[in-house]
């Protein structure tokens, strides 16, 4: 669609509107159209559903004030790849239309009327699922979704509008934010500046008022990376709690999904939304009886900090790690080890200044924070990076395919064969780096089936996840607190290291390794005006207490601000497709 004057995009929207349901629309004056910027910028699911039980506003008007967002500043920044436009401003009139049966916005749904955006590697029915890869978007060959995700269909559900699917680097495969499918995107505080990977689109989008939420995808950070840099709020649930059916997945022993949002109480919405048990995941049938369970919204009630207790894993100050996808345990301990410290990112002195800060902060509202060399030390990374996944990476790709690729293709060889290339490398377990560590070359097995999977997979978990709680149990901690990644955002304008920047960077992949919830909520803002991100992780299961901590952060803070977006930006990208 053209780009409109507001004042006239507002006039053909109630002209649309009258004609289609029988509720005017309010007037719109030059001072409305101000008003609406006011009462949309950063609107809440609360907020949002207010102004539609007053009649305030109408979905249809909500989510075009969204799309226009899209096509004055997506050019600048990248965010969203695909734009739903037609779907979603159908949609918007239905809700419309359903509005007149009675009831309130919340009773019709939790999340009626609200606009929404999805990383490009979730799927949606009739729309290709890029996962950020060009290879997926060849003519005939396209990865066009047969189904909805299982997420796609709770947030659908719930009431949600879809309005387009988020950028993000290819097979998610990467800490920042450039695609082979679509270009780059840009962070919203400041577009030179990258947003991380790889949901850097939908952490843009969100902050910038593209949808009101998104969701993530997290391999070994990138719900959390990106949150952190774009003072958003990212969950990273508990691993079972909520589905990845439909997701095409990096690493799915490794991969979760959750919600990003601009507050905690918007993010517990969605994550009530998107929780629960699904036939075609596994992980989410072994629920345990004592897990907390939706609506998440109770457990902000009356949080407090006071009398918290938290403790500083002392490997991610010291810039220790894990190695993504773990290490199998024929690879000799100090093979092993030379290959996890290969791999270390420091701490950058001005992060490690915020988070000082930030721990000051936590004491200073009544909590607990416990610094001590015996909380997760170096060992326990080196514990951790035993969870070897990497041999089943393509048996998750199999699995994706055989439900949710096209009939041309439901297999990595079926891909092959219909193409005449190969799939992305690091989705069926080719990558030289990964595949060939100290001597030992790794074979694609299924994993079910594996007589290894329990030595090199359920056993090394179990140990970790058993020295991950020990402290927990012993220290009586409600959780730890820790950086959310390693450094401040790069300038993607300059070189890194003698290239273009292959960062920002954390020390968090551990989290995946365990699948224990962990959360990011804003934290300031270094001098440079970019935000820095607290990460917070806590007892498995135990997801709403996590919630409960960050909102009780966030209400003793108000740490956010919103950015100030530019129309014109040194590194613009490929217009968004419209669907």
């Amino acid at each position: 669609m053209p780009r409109r004057r507001c004042a006239t995009l507002f006039v053909v929207i109630a002209l649309t509107f009258a004609c289609r349901t029988p509720l005017p629309p309010p007037a719109v004056s030059g001072s409305a159209v101000r008003q609406v910027d006011r009462d949309l910028l950063d609107v809440t699911v609360e907020r949002l559903h207010r102004f539609y039980d007053q009649k305030t506003y109408t979905v249809t008007q909500v989510v075009r004030w969204h799309l226009d967002r899209i096509d004055r500043y997506n050019g600048v920044y990248g965010a969203v790849e695909t734009v739903f436009r037609d779907d979603a401003v159908a949609l918007a009139v239905r809700l419309d239309a359903d509005a007149f049966k009675g009831g309130t916005a919340t009773s019709r749904g939790p999340l009626w009327g609200v606009p929404i955006v999805v990383k490009a590697n979730t799927s949606v029915r009739g729309y290709v699922t890029t996962a950020g890869w060009s290879g997926f978007t060849r003519p005939s060959y396209e990865l066009v979704a047969p189904e909805d995700a299982t997420i796609v269909t709770k947030l659908r559900s719930a009431g949600a509008v879809i309005l387009g699917h988020t950028n993000m680097p290819d097979l998610a495969a990467s800490d920042t934010n450039r695609s082979s499918s679509f270009g780059r995107t840009g962070n919203a505080y400041d577009v030179r500046f990258s947003p991380g990977g790889s949901s850097g689109g939908s952490a843009t989008a969100v902050a910038a008022n593209f949808g009101v939420l998104g969701n993530g995808t997290d391999t070994g950070n990138s719900i959390r990376m990106p949150a952190a840099t774009s003072a958003l709020v990212g969950v990273f649930p508990t691993r079972g709690l909520v589905s990845i059916a439909g997701i095409v997945p990096l690493d799915w022993l490794l991969d979760n999904t959750g919600p990003i949002a601009r507050t905690v109480t918007d993010a517990a919405v969605a994550l009530s939304v998107m929780a629960g048990e699904d036939a075609l995941d596994a992980r989410t049938r072994d629920i345990p009886p004592a897990a907390q369970r939706p609506p998440y919204e109770r457990y902000l009630k009356a949080a407090t900090l006071k009398g918290r207790r938290f403790g500083v894993p002392p490997f991610i100050l010291a810039g220790e790690g894990t190695y993504f996808h773990g290490i199998p345990s024929a690879v000799p301990p100090e093979v092993a080890d030379r290959l996890r410290q290969a791999a270390h990112v420091s701490l950058n002195r001005d992060t490690r200044d915020m988070f000082m800060k930030a721990v000051e902060m936590l004491r200073a509202t009544g909590a607990d924070v416990v610094s001590d060399d015996a909380i997760l030390p170096v060992e326990f990374a080196r514990a951790a990076t035993r969870i070897a996944t990497y041999a089943y990476v393509r048996d998750g790709t199999d699995r994706f395919l055989a439900r949710f690729g096209p009939p041309a293709y439901q297999s990595a060889e079926a891909y092959r064969k219909a193409v005449g290339v190969p799939l992305f490398a690091s989705s069926i377990g080719s990558e030289g780096a990964f595949r060939r560590l100290g001597g030992l070359e790794i074979e694609q097995r299924s994993f079910d089936t594996d007589p290894a999977a329990e030595r090199d997979y359920h056993a090394p978990r179990r140990a970790a996840l058993a020295a991950y709680q020990e402290p927990l149990d012993r220290l009586k901690l409600d959780g730890y607190v820790y950086p959310a990644i390693q450094m401040p955002p790069p300038d993607e304008t300059m070189p890194q290291d003698g290239r273009l920047s292959e960062g920002p960077h954390s020390a968090t992949s551990w989290v995946n390794m365990l699948g224990v919830p962990a959360i990011v909520v804003p934290a300031g803002f270094y001098a440079s005006g970019l935000p820095f991100g607290l990460e917070f992780s806590g007892h498995p299961w135990k997801d709403g207490d996590l919630l409960t901590i960050a909102y009780a952060w966030e209400q003793a803070t108000r740490l956010r601000r919103p950015p100030v977006l530019v129309e014109q930006g040194l590194l613009p990208t490929t217009p968004a497709r419209v669907r």
